[in-house]
């Protein structure tokens, strides 16, 4: 998390929502071998807990249970150039949003995985448009197999850590020129962003 209390927030929608558009993130977590990170899908239960699954040979996996890990969520970022503010004399950042969270690891039961397979498929099919995937497309007894290879984790979130800077130190006018820079530049979200949560 940034230091700089400007770019901090109390707004649980706003994280939840973050977690659902993105649903993606990485798990860190030291292990007897050394600090390790696994990428992942996630999902937010709405009631303050992650869920998330890992192969069953992820170098995180036999060591999650029960432990506390930290989870991150990337969101939109980019390149501020000093060209877009009104007094050049100065050095480029960096803006971006981004979701810490950390707390307690429970390995879940084959049935909440499941739940969480089904869940994701549900959400990121409907995303896709047009005629869905369905799980039931797949034989049993292959998803049966796959379904052994990987297992199931849920997080009780205990600190919800974000970052969002948004060039919140510049004026309001500055900001929009930032705003369509970065979006001319190619990071549209955070032009969004930018617009929505920094005035």
């Amino acid at each position: 998390m940034h230091p700089n209390p400007l770019f901090r927030s109390e707004d649980r929608a706003l994280f939840e929502a973050l977690i659902d558009e993105i649903g993606f993130g990485m798990v860190f977590l030291t292990t007897p071998d050394g600090p390790r990170v696994a990428h992942t899908p996630l999902h937010s239960t709405g009631d303050g807990a992650v869920q998330f699954h890992l192969a069953r040979g992820n170098a995180l996996t036999r060591h999650l249970d029960g432990a506390m890990a930290l989870v991150t969520i990337n969101g939109p970022d980019g390149y501020v150039s000093p060209r877009w503010y009104a007094d050049r004399a100065t050095v480029p950042t960096w803006d971006y949003v981004t979701l810490e969270l950390e707390g307690r690891v429970r390995r879940m039961a084959p049935e909440g995985l499941e739940n969480l397979l089904y869940t994701l498929i549900d959400k990121h099919e409907s995303r896709l448009g047009g005629e869905v995937w369905q799980a039931e497309e797949t034989p049993r007894e292959l998803w049966d197999k796959l379904t052994t290879m990987i297992v199931g984790f849920e997080m009780e979130v205990l600190a919800w850590r974000p970052t969002l800077k948004l060039s919140q130190k510049k004026s309001a006018g500055e900001r929009s020129v930032i705003a369509s820079g970065l979006e001319a530049s190619g990071s549209p979200g955070l032009a969004a962003l930018m617009r929505t949560l920094a005035n």
